[in-house]
């Protein structure tokens, strides 16, 4: 077939390519790519997570509550209620094996609950434990609150990224945790008697 000028046209044509669009026009083009790009990466985010932390985080919740099952929720309520007694022996029991196996058990934020069991003046202190202790239990367990892994992950991030062991990384924060809860439990309370205290003489001077 011979060459015709109408042939190299159409070569031509094929080959050129269209300019990005300048001035007003130019930043609407951009901002539209940036706004997809916005949403083609959350679906990338989210294909990640069906095929990734999701199944997992289903398996532990049907292991969870299974296993409450066996163990007896009447069995669950009787330690929160002895967490209430007061007594030094008692802290750790209120503000380090009642909130972690609340946590892990009930998972946030139904763990708050637990808290029925306790005298008024531990509420806000167990609450504060309980609250405190929903990040550090995701790297093991993120069934806890699934709804904030992200905190962990973001950590784990920079970790895998020097090169790290993340499960090192998950048992360090689960330990920290406990420590930081049980201090936060205890320091609310004399904070909680404290204020009640001072109500309790604010509600007499004013009686009398």
């Amino acid at each position: 077939m011979p060459f015709t000028p109408w042939l190299a046209g159409i070569l031509l044509a094929a080959t050129d390519t269209v300019d990005d669009p300048k001035g007003f026009f130019g930043v609407l083009a951009h901002w539209a790519e940036g706004f997809i790009g916005v949403f083609q990466k959350g679906g990338e985010t989210f294909t990640g997570l069906v095929t990734g932390i999701i199944p997992t985080l289903v398996v532990l919740l049907t292991a969870v509550n299974a296993l409450i099952r066996l163990i007896g929720p009447e069995k669950i309520d009787k330690l929160g209620e002895a967490a209430g007694r007061p007594g030094l022996q008692w802290y750790p029991v209120r503000y380090l094996v009642l909130p972690v196996l609340s946590v892990f058990f009930l998972t946030n934020p139904m763990a708050y609950t637990m808290g029925r069991f306790l005298p008024e003046r531990y509420k806000p202190a167990f609450y504060d434990s309980a609250v405190s202790y929903v990040h550090p239990i995701t790297g093991i367990f993120p069934h806890a609150n699934p709804g904030e892994l992200f905190v962990y992950l973001g950590i784990a991030a920079g970790i895998t990224t020097l090169g790290l062991n993340t499960s090192e990384l998950a048992v360090r924060y689960l330990l920290v945790g406990m420590v930081v809860i049980l201090i936060r439990g205890i320091v609310t309370e004399l904070i909680t008697a404290r204020m009640l205290s001072r109500r309790a003489g604010a509600a007499e001077e004013v009686a009398a």
